[in-house]
Parts: C-alpha cells; sequence; structure tokens
C-alpha cells in the first residue's frame, strides 16, 4: 500500500534539517488571512500606538527628574498627571489589540480547520490507507495552532520589537548623539551572541517536536494495542522500547536547556554592560558639568537600554515560531494539495433514482496499479436479483465492492449502474441509490435512534422503530435502558457483535437503497442471532438489488447467481445447484467450509 508513501508523510519523519525548510507555504496562509483584514490592519494600527506610547514614559520620568532638584511644584503635578494618563491610555489600547487578535486568531483557527476536515471528507481511501489517524489528527489540532500562533501573535510581536528598538535608537541619537553612540558598543555583541546560540537553538527545538512526536506515536500504539501486548506479555519489551524513547526525549530537551540556560544570562551580561557604560560616561561627563547631562538624562538612558533587549530576544522567538510555522504550513497544505483519487468530473449527471441493473464490464483495477487486484472480470446482477461473491481471504471480493461504491476508480473495464457508467454521474447521487453494510459496523457516538437514522436523518420515530421491527433489532434494543435514546459509548462498545450487525440492517433498510452492498461478517454469533440475522438479510433483499460477500450458507444458497473469485480471477458463475455438479472450486471451498455448520443454517437455508 505504501506506493505514494515517499511522498506523504515524508514531514512525520525523522529530523528535518533547517536547510530543508520550505517557506513557500507560508505565503499561502495569506488566504486564510484575507477574510479578516480590516480586523488585523486595526490591530497593527494599535501594536505600533502602543509601542510608540511605551516610549514616551521614560522621557517623562526623565524630565520629573531633572524638575524635582528646581523645585517646581506645579510641574512636578503636571508631569505625574500626564505620566498616569498615558499609562491608562496604553492599558486600554493593549486591552482592545490582545482581544481583535484572539478574536481573528480563533477564527482564522476556525476557517483552517473547516476546510480541512471538509478536504479530509472529500479524499479519496487511498489516503486513509497511506497515513495513521493519529497523523491526520495532529495536522488539523497542532499544525493548525502552529500556523496561527505566527499570524495571530509572533508577527504583530516582530511588529511591535522594530518600532520599539528604532523608536529607541532614534531618541537616544537625538537626546544625546555621543552617549548613545558609547551605549551602543554593546549592539554587535548582543547581535553575536544572539546569532551564534540561535541557530544552535532552533536546531534543537525542531528535534525536541520530532521527539515529542515519537513518544505521542509510540504511546497511541501501545494504547490501542494494550489488549495484544497483555495477551502476549509484551509489557516488558513495550516498556523497554517506551524508555527508549523516552530516554532520547530526555535528552534532547536538556541539549536545549543548556543552551537557553545559557542564552539568557549572557543576553543580561551584556545588558549589564550598557548600563554600566551608561553611568560611567555619563558620570564622566556630570564631574566636568557637561550641561547636556543631567541625573534625568542618564536615567532615561538606562531605562531604554534595559527595555532595547527585550525585544532582541523576542526575535529569537518569533524566528522559532516562523520556522515551526513553515513545517506546519507544509504540512497542512500537503493535505489540502491532496487532490481526491475519485472526483466528478466535468458535467457528470445527477443519477435518479435507479433500478438497480449492475454491471462490471472486463473490469481491471490494482489499489498499485503495477499490482492489479482484479483482471477483466465481468459481473452482472440484474433488477431485484441477490448475487453472492464467494472465494477465499484476499481474493478481491472486498475490491469489487469498493469500486461498486466508487472508493476507487477502475483501471480498465468499466462498472455500469443502469447503464450509466459510474464514472460520468455524481458520486453524491451513486452513493444516494446504495446502501452499504461492511463487516465491521461502525456505530456512532449518540443514541441508537441516531445510529439507525444514519442514513436518512429527515426519519421519524415510527420509521425508525419499523426498520427496527422488519429486522429483528426492537427486541434487544426495547430491553435497553432507554430504548431508542440510550446512548451508544465510543464505538458501540456495550453492543455486542450480532446487536451491531442487526443495528446496521436497520440503518440500511431505513435508507431504502435501490442497490444493497453486503460484506457478511463471519463474527461467530451464537444459532439464535445467527437464525435472526438470516431473518433480516432476507427482509432486506426484499425488492432490491444486492450484492453480498457472502460468508453464509444460507445466504449463497438463496442468491440467484453465485460469482466464485480467486486471485481476481473471475473462476465459475451459476446457482447453489450448477455448481455444486460441477465439482469445481466452488465445491472443494463448500466442503472445507460448510460441513459442520450449526443447524440454524441448515434449516433456514433449505
Amino acid at each position: 500500500m505504501g506506493h505514494h508513501m515517499h511522498g506523504r508523510g515524508r514531514l512525520d519523519v525523522g529530523d528535518i534539517n533547517l536547510k530543508d525548510i520550505n517557506f513557500k507555504h507560508l505565503g499561502r496562509t495569506k488566504e486564510f488571512l484575507k477574510p479578516h483584514f480590516t480586523r488585523l490592519a486595526v490591530a497593527m494600527v494599535l501594536v505600533i500606538g502602543i509601542a510608540y506610547l511605551g516610549l514616551q514614559g521614560p522621557l517623562i520620568i526623565a524630565q520629573i527628574l531633572d524638575i524635582i532638584p528646581v523645585g517646581d511644584q506645579d510641574g512636578l503635578y503636571r508631569l505625574v498627571t500626564i505620566y498616569l494618563i498615558l499609562q491608562g491610555i496604553i492599558a486600554v489600547l493593549r486591552f482592545a489589540q490582545t482581544y481583535i487578535m484572539s478574536w481573528t486568531g480563533q477564527k482564522m483557527l476556525y476557517g483552517m480547520r473547516k476546510r480541512l476536515f471538509v478536504h479530509l471528507q472529500d479524499l479519496g481511501l487511498d489516503f486513509y490507507d497511506d497515513l495513521q489517524a493519529g497523523r491526520i489528527m495532529s495536522r488539523v489540532v497542532n499544525d493548525v495552532e502552529a500556523i496561527n500562533q505566527l499570524l495571530s501573535g509572533g508577527a504583530l510581536n516582530l511588529l511591535s520589537d522594530l518600532v520599539t528598538i528604532f523608536g529607541i535608537m532614534y531618541i537616544m541619537l537625538d537626546k544625546n548623539p555621543t552617549l548613545a553612540l558609547t551605549t551602543f558598543i554593546t549592539i554587535p555583541l548582543l547581535f553575536l551572541t544572539v546569532w551564534f546560540l540561535q541557530g544552535r537553538l532552533t536546531v534543537a527545538y525542531h528535534r525536541n517536536r520530532r521527539r515529542l512526536a515519537d513518544i505521542a506515536a509510540n504511546l497511541q500504539e501501545s494504547i490501542s494495542g494494550m489488549k495484544i501486548t497483555q495477551a502476549f506479555s509484551r509489557e516488558d519489551v513495550n516498556a523497554d522500547r517506551f524508555s527508549e524513547t523516552n530516554e532520547r526525549n530526555f535528552e534532547s530537551q536538556m541539549d536545549a536547556a543548556k543552551l537557553h540556560a545559557l542564552f539568557f544570562p549572557l543576553v543580561d551580561v551584556i545588558g549589564a554592560l550598557g548600563i554600566a557604560l551608561v553611568y560611567y560616561y555619563g558620570g564622566l561627563r556630570m564631574f566636568i558639568s557637561d550641561p547636556a547631562i543631567t541625573v534625568g538624562t542618564i536615567t532615561l538612558f538606562t531605562n531604554y537600554v534595559t527595555r532595547f533587549f527585550g525585544p532582541i530576544r523576542n526575535l529569537v522567538d518569533v524566528w522559532n515560531q516562523v520556522l515551526g510555522a513553515a513545517v506546519s504550513a507544509e504540512r497542512v497544505f500537503e493535505v489540502l494539495d491532496t487532490v481526491p483519487n475519485v472526483q466528478d468530473k466535468l458535467g457528470a449527471v445527477e443519477l435518479e433514482r435507479v433500478k438497480g441493473h449492475v454491471l462490471f464490464n472486463n473490469v481491471t483495477f490494482g489499489y498499485d496499479p503495477e499490482l492489479p487486484v482484479l483482471h477483466g472480470v465481468n459481473i452482472e446482477a440484474k433488477e431485484d436479483e441477490t448475487i453472492a461473491l464467494v472465494g477465499p481471504t484476499g481474493a478481491g471480493k472486498s475490491s469489487i465492492i469498493n469500486l461498486l461504491c466508487r472508493f476507487y476508480d477502475v483501471q480498465g473495464g468499466q462498472v455500469m449502474v443502469d447503464g450509466h457508467d459510474i464514472r460520468d454521474v455524481t458520486i453524491q447521487s451513486l452513493r444516494e441509490n446504495m446502501g452499504i453494510v461492511l463487516q465491521d459496523t461502525v456505530i456512532f457516538s449518540g443514541t441508537i435512534g441516531d445510529n439507525i437514522r444514519y442514513g436518512r436523518l429527515g426519519a421519524t420515530h415510527e420509521e425508525v422503530v419499523a426498520a427496527a421491527t422488519a429486522v429483528g433489532a426492537h427486541e434487544f434494543i426495547s430491553a435497553l435502558p432507554d430504548g431508542y435514546d440510550t446512548q451508544v459509548r465510543e464505538r458501540g462498545s456495550r453492543l455486542s457483535v450480532g446487536q451491531r450487525q442487526l443495528l446496521s440492517f436497520a440503518r440500511a433498510l431505513l435508507a431504502d437503497p435501490r442497490i444493497l452492498i453486503l460484506d457478511e461478517a463471519t463474527s461467530s454469533v451464537d444459532a439464535y442471532t445467527e437464525m435472526i440475522i438470516q431473518k433480516a438479510l432476507e427482509e432486506l433483499f426484499k425488492g432490491r438489488t444486492s450484492i453480498v460477500i457472502a460468508h453464509r450458507l444460507s445466504t449463497i444458497r438463496n442468491a440467484d447467481r453465485i460469482y466464485v473469485i480467486d486471485q481476481g480471477l473471475l473462476r465459475e458463475v451459476g446457482s447453489h445447484e450448477e455448481l455444486m455438479n460441477s465439482d469445481g472450486l466452488y465445491k472443494s471451498l463448500y466442503e472445507k467450509q460448510f460441513t459442520g455448520e450449526p443447524l440454524a443454517n441448515a434449516a433456514s437455508g433449505e
């Protein structure tokens, strides 16, 4: 199945090198920003305003400090009031900006996840053969979150930091060029430190994300396979495997921690150097009573130097966000760019309610085109006939059903319904004419009633009960604590195999399809349930075309025609009697499988 695994899922394995990061997908995220452009613009204006006003505080404090020695009381009162009002305005603007950004961010998340979910429902089953559910989920949840953090948080912080950095440099140069230039000596040092540690930190962070993903994958596998683990007493082996994964994660986290632990103290030391320079040089100038330098000026400069380092540290985090989001954007667009393997073609027509004539005309098909599973198969089911497909496991029976439902498309030949090639009609109108009951009955969370209604949401309670009664499910449903309103737990864990099957029959009967497709389970149910299921099937087959992968003897005997398939080839066709007389594959299969069948089967099959 992994024939295009190399393309998909590449982003889930191993360590992505920084040089392999593809930034072009980041640009495409703007399609999610477009609808929120006005709000984003408002947020940007607010961010710039907040950063600009934030720079005014130290200026006022410097004036206050210079006014105190002069003893100007009115001036002092005025400046303190202005300072408070300024901080009040900043607080209000901050609130507005944070709120607008959270709203926009959440809307974008909503938009991206919805797009992904809708697209995932359109993708063919080949996509799900390739990627594990956990990995697809991680894209809808974590990757979308990473992109969103950059778009709604990182980008704006970057803007604010740039305004702050350049604003501070401008004001310092304006106030006192020599003092400013003295302080700026530390800037190259700072950039060198950031640049040197940054590259290493980024690599370490990425390794961490991968290691965490490994832990998650290992956990998911272990938890879902717990029954097998315990049955085969593999607990110790599994614990060792997990410890190993855990250990690797610990080491890579500690590598990052070391760098991190080094980064901030270094930045602080450089900051302290800058402040020391201000005091030393400013102090020397004051000794020779330079009028340009006052206590206020020195405070102003120390204040700004401390503020200068915050934004530069932030640039580091934003860069990490950019890298993370670039990888995530690639992973999200990889899903969005995957073209469904089966699509409506231009001008596909709506299929009306069909009579139910199904024809496989010389069909060739393989999940991997190099390895065909079916070779030139011809099958016909006329209106209201029941045909049975029989054959060893892996013979290609399920593929026939997959093709009829158009989960995959044929590579050669054609599948016809009522004379239409199914590739010429819309997928939805085709599937609306079909009822599909698969071997592994899927029960969704919700009530029993909801589950039966799944194929026809508008059905009344009476219709639901009628369908359940017809297939013999009413009895066990009524015995449940809340009858049809009983909540079914995830995957229907409180129902037996037989009960789940009857529910799926009721679901199919209520949808009343023209063509019924049934993959009969060989589930070991007791003779009594077997009898109920038998009656239910007879009810289901009435008045519609039925195509059954048959395991039950009674179904096979009552079928209008039996197709014996082996290794993708049609070996024999005929009724039960004809095939028994012809002494071929069917007879040997039959004798192997059905000797010593429970009586219920034989009795109802006659």
